[in-house]
């Protein structure tokens, strides 16, 4: 049975295309929603972008048919605006005046008229409460959403291997049909492993001997990396030599690296640590720069009217990856604080070198970056629009790493199923392009406290 679905202006700002997503459904847009689309066209960023691509995508339908009356879809769906009910009666508390209510009444009216079920689809999760109360069906846009945070991709799987081939790691590599899982019930299982996936390989006869490996077209293979110090740095848990091992390969080889984990995990210092290893102490040529862009929800949309150059706009955002280069510039964790400006100085001038540089992430939409070490720290505040953007831009030779935790997420609309961030870690799952770790609580390093806090909160 066909249904009638009312879409929020909110989900055409987070997926412009989502009037294309209800099949051979009715997609019923209020008028109400067109009037924010037109208040919105002119905002800055992201969500201006997506308003202008809303309205194009209508006018395209316009110019087919009367949107009053309904326009077929190449989807088979029907699309119309809806101007009526404007007089339904809602209780007396919730204003006529404010645009959610105004759905609400859209919404109301149609329940009454047709024999349809009338789905309200917003992004706004105190706008479905209401729906709920008056009796209306509402859901989430879920088109974009992934599974649950603790079922995504982690990037990691615990194996046994029979002890007789156990050795075979450092020589030739263990094939993927020589090892086993164990399940609930002690029974042995075949795991699917996937391409690029880390391994802790155990041996079945003594389970203390432990060897860190990576899937590769059918074979676990030792790390390629698993000695090295990048910017003097070394791994102090599984999770660090998987994050150091997937850093350190060649963008040629591993041009996507996504890395999930919650503070504390050093997903962002040992992603400079690489980056300066690659640039300054041991000089490959494989990349010109390392560029690092921070989004923030309020940030990105404010940027323009902020004082000052761009560097001078962003710079508050790049706080905490200074905090990260001033342990890196000088390990001395005595010594590294006793001239505030000796160390200040360390700093700027990696900056003025060029070595480093900081972008805000609306500003690298339509730009091809080339041989670039490229850093999106908070990726968990993207959106799947804007984490396509920033992998498409992606030129010759440039590595993109993505950092966050999909549990952290600070902008409006988002969260654990439908980030950036989530969505390029489950949609990128398997290519032979992308290398993925999660890191564990039990891997946070900042301090005892930061540990503790990450388990009993």
């Amino acid at each position: 049975m066909v249904k009638i679905y009312v879409v929020d202006t909110n989900v055409l700002i987070q997926a412009p295309y989502a009037i294309e997503s209800f099949e051979d459904n009715e997609v019923v847009l209020p008028m109400v929603v067109i009037e924010e689309l037109d208040h919105l066209k002119k905002a800055e960023g992201e969500v201006g972008m997506n308003a202008r691509r809303s309205i194009r995508c209508l006018e395209q339908l316009r110019q087919k048919a009367d949107l009053l009356a309904g326009v077929q879809m190449e989807n088979g769906g029907r699309l119309r605006v809806e101007k009526n009910y404007v007089d339904v009666e809602l209780p007396e508390d919730l204003s006529s005046e404010k645009a959610d209510n105004r759905i609400l009444k859209v919404c109301a009216g149609l329940s009454r008229e047709h024999e349809e079920q009338v789905i309200l689809v917003t992004k706004d999760i105190l706008l479905r409460i209401k729906a709920q109360i008056l009796g209306i069906c509402a859901e989430d846009f879920t088109t974009d959403q992934v599974l649950e945070h603790e079922n995504q991709y982690s990037g990691r799987r615990e194996v046994y291997v029979p002890e007789e081939m156990f050795k075979e790691l450092k020589k030739k590599g263990v094939p993927l049909d020589s090892v086993y899982a164990v399940d609930e019930q002690g029974e042995k299982y075949t795991p699917e492993l996937t391409e690029n996936q880390f391994v802790i390989l155990k041996a079945d006869q003594s389970v203390k001997k432990t060897q860190l490996g990576r899937v590769e077209k059918g074979v676990i293979r030792k790390l390629e990396y698993r000695k090295s110090q990048p910017y003097g740095i070394s791994p102090r848990n599984a999770g660090q030599y998987f994050l150091q091992e997937a850093l350190m390969q060649p963008a040629s080889k591993a041009p996507l690296v996504i890395v999930k984990g919650m503070a504390g995990t050093s997903k962002t210092f040992y992603s400079l640590a690489v980056g300066l290893e690659k640039l300054l102490n041991h000089p490959t040529g494989e990349y010109r720069r390392i560029l690092i862009c921070r989004p923030n929800a309020q940030f990105d949309d404010d940027i323009g009217f902020l004082p000052g150059d761009e560097q001078e706009k962003i710079s508050p955002l790049m706080r905490p990856i200074i905090d990260n280069l001033e342990q890196l510039i000088d390990s001395s964790e005595e010594d590294r604080y006793a001239d505030e400006e000796e160390l200040q100085g360390k700093v700027e001038e990696i900056f003025a070198r060029g070595l480093i540089q900081a972008e805000a992430l609306n500003f690298i939409r339509g730009r091809s970056i080339v041989k670039t070490y490229l850093i999106i720290d908070e990726a968990q505040n993207t959106t799947p629009d804007q984490i396509k953007g920033i992998i498409t831009r992606a030129g010759k030779d440039t590595k993109i790493i993505l950092l966050g935790d999909p549990n952290q997420i600070d902008r409006p609309f988002l969260d654990e199923r439908t980030n950036g961030l989530s969505y390029a870690s489950e949609h990128m799952k398997g290519s032979p392009l992308c290398w993925q770790i999660t890191m564990t609580a039990e891997e946070c390093e900042r301090s005892g406290l930061a540990m503790e806090a990450a388990k009993r909160l």
